[in-house]
Parts: C-alpha cells; structure tokens; sequence
C-alpha cells in the first residue's frame, strides 16, 4: 500500500533522491523546499510545499499538507541542512546557531510534528539524515559536525519514547556524495579527500536514498537508534 511520505529540503542532492525513490516505490510524497521554485524532472505527483525548518509554523503547514493530499505521514525524513563553514576562531556567533537551528533544531521540530500523528496511527518511520563528521569532526565545520551529532543524541532519545508505538527513529550518516556542495570542490580537494575513502570514490545521492528506503521499508521494522553510515568506510571505527 502507498503511504504518506514528508521529505525536507526534497528540492535537491539527496534529498531528491529520496523524493524520486519513494515516489517509484508508489508512495504519495509531500517535499518541502526553501527558497527557489520545486526542480524541473521531480517525479509527477508530488506534492511541494515551501517551508524553512527554522519556522515552526512552516514545518506544521508543511505536515498539514502531507495530510490534506494523503493522510497521516508514516515516514517522516529530515533532510534540510545547510553549511557555515569557517574556523571556529573567526566563526561568528550567528553561523553557529543558524546551523544548529536549521540542522539540529530543524530536524526536532520535524520529528516532533511527525509522532503527533504517528502515536495515533501506532507506526511510523523518523529518518533523520546526519553526516559522517558528527562522528569523525571536520576542521572548519565544528557548527555543522555539533548539529549532525546532535541527530544522533535526538533519535536515540525519540527512539526510545516512541518505539512502543511501533514507531522506528533512525539516523542516515553520508560520507562526501556526489551533490551541488562537493561539484565546486577543486580537484586537488577532491584527491585528497578520496584518498581517505576506503572505497575510493564520492557516494552517488541514489545510494544513499536507498540506505532511508531500507530504513523505511519492511526490511527495516526491527532497526531503530542505529546510525546508519554511508561513507565509504571513511568513518569506519566511530
């Protein structure tokens, strides 16, 4: 049976991705996106809606949404994020709480909207999207690796609220993937940070849409407060 999905920041990179996997797998998507128009290829029948995650108000308009086209959300997957990159000497106080507040606090107000209707439906899939360097740091991005850490202190905490509901709370960790962000990386950066990749290359947004799809999927009833890396093995040992 198709279900009601809400993807944030669904407009682009990864999370796209993920708009496109669940509306292949015959899922009815709400996306939000920020600022900009909805992308040009989004798969037919997805609902958008802009909304900033910073704004409670936006983030319940966006569920209601969901709501009004398919029925009560039982997946829920916290994509938007932005980066603030600067070291932490000359970092500005508002680059790290804008961070904090789309990344972390973001990611909150989703999960909270999202259990109001799950713990009345007995089920429900939060998946919330990390990145490796909340567990391996990253020089010049102590704001961004103290929020995507933060994910991890959330679900784990919400996983053990709600697990008794049948609802599951699970955190994606990407490593460098192939997106808008890594493209204007200059080659010189880009050998340098694949000679740290086991693997050996940059993930393809794809593959880590099908990590949220297993998280969400039959396969994935039983995982929950497990961070789930997609990195390569850059992170491997964390």
């Amino acid at each position: 049976m198709s279900r009601s999905v809400l993807v944030t920041g669904g407009n682009r990179g990864i999370g796209l991705s993920v708009v496109h996997a669940f509306a292949a797998a015959g899922d009815n998507v709400t996306a939000t996106y920020r600022s900009g128009e909805p992308p040009a290829g989004a798969p037919d029948g997805v609902t958008w809606v802009r909304a900033d995650v910073t704004n409670s108000a936006d983030v319940d308009a966006a569920f209601a949404a969901a709501e009004q086209a398919a029925g009560p959300v039982e997946v829920a997957v916290a994509n938007a994020g932005v980066t603030r990159d600067q070291l932490v000497m000359r970092m500005p106080d508002e680059d790290f709480s804008d961070v904090l507040d789309t990344n972390l606090t973001g990611a909150f107000r989703v999960a909270r909207r999202a259990t109001k209707g799950m713990l009345r439906l007995r089920r429900g899939r939060i998946v919330l999207v990390g990145s490796v360097v909340a567990l391996t740091g990253s020089a010049g991005q102590v704001n961004y690796a103290a929020s995507k850490a933060g994910l991890v202190g959330l679900a784990r905490s919400l996983a053990r609220e709600v697990g008794s509901r049948g609802i599951t709370v699970n955190v994606v960790a990407p490593g460098f993937v192939e997106t808008d962000m890594t493209a204007v990386l200059s080659e010189a950066r880009k050998a340098e940070i694949l000679g740290s990749v086991p693997l050996g290359r940059l993930a393809t947004p794809e593959e880590v849409a099908g990590v949220v799809g297993f998280l969400a999927g039959p396969a994935g009833a039983y995982v929950t407060g497990a961070v789930l890396p997609v990195d390569g093995g850059l992170g491997m040992g964390h």
